[in-house]
């Protein structure tokens, strides 16, 4: 027996609200009190993702021995990952009503991971995996803090963390080659 599917009907305060503030865009008076919460979270994740970018190319440039061409290039795909994850937070904070915070005074404050001049390969591959294990105990702790406030901003979290899973398995493989 097929089952009976009710077509959803708003309540008119949800739809005098969906009509009302249209500059808002997406934001509606649903996201409530987090929203701000919410872009303070993603700022903080911006600013990991970028310190990532700098230390991902600064060791790309830098990395040498004998594995060092193909770990190099390894270094430039994810530096360009991370800098894919920051522009997509960067959007999100703007869909939110945020600003993104670009702004290298403070960088390494707001970062959840560190920055690392290390010289050597192993210790190169050995630093941002740190930066990655850092990053996934992060996003992980965000999904759960944003739960159900957020739906979109917790898919693109989870999508993201999935990034960084992937990074910090290659990572670990490579400390055995390096």
């Amino acid at each position: 027996m097929a089952e009976k599917h009710t077509p959803l009907r708003l309540d008119e305060a949800a739809l005098k609200a969906a009509r009302s503030d249209l500059d808002d865009g997406a934001v509606t008076p649903a996201y409530g009190p987090w929203r701000d919460d919410i872009v303070k979270l993603l700022n903080g994740a911006l600013a990991t993702e970028l310190t990532c970018v700098l230390r991902y190319r600064r060791h790309h440039f830098m990395a040498s021995g004998l594995e060092s061409p193909s770990i190099a290039d390894e270094f430039m795909v994810h530096a360009n990952a991370e800098l894919s994850h920051a522009d997509r937070l960067a959007e999100r904070i703007v869909q939110l009503g945020g600003e993104p915070d670009f702004n290298p005074d403070g960088l390494l404050r707001r970062s959840h991971a560190d920055y690392d001049a290390v010289n050597d390969l192993k210790g190169m591959i050995r630093a941002n995996l740190i930066a990655e294990r850092v990053a996934v105990e992060s996003y992980r702790q965000m999904i759960h803090l944003i739960a159900d406030k957020d739906s979109t901003t917790r898919r693109l979290l989870e999508d993201i963390l999935a990034d960084e899973e992937e990074h910090a398995d290659e990572l670990s493989d490579w400390m055995t080659r390096a």
